[in-house]
């Protein structure tokens, strides 16, 4: 997975989270998304790790598909 850091800012605003509590859920430090939302380079690993934990509270990743990369909330599918 290749979270961009608008994606990742995106994804925090939309879940109205802060660094914190996104480093929370992922399990990294504060310091380690706000080195991905500044641009730096992270282990992929570490990318998907958050990445995977924002999918767990709702998110879903738009690739660029010529319009740019984004965020949205998954489709709750129901049980029926």
């Amino acid at each position: 997975m290749g979270i961009t850091p608008a994606q990742c800012r995106m994804a925090r605003a939309a879940l109205q989270l802060g660094v914190r509590d996104l480093a929370a859920l992922a399990r990294v430090s504060p310091n380690t998304i706000s080195r991905l939302e500044r641009g730096e380079n992270l282990y992929d690993s570490t990318l998907e790790v958050i990445g995977h934990a924002l999918e767990a509270v709702g998110i879903e990743f738009i690739a660029d598909n010529g319009g740019g990369a984004g965020v949205r909330f998954k489709e709750l599918r129901s049980a029926d």
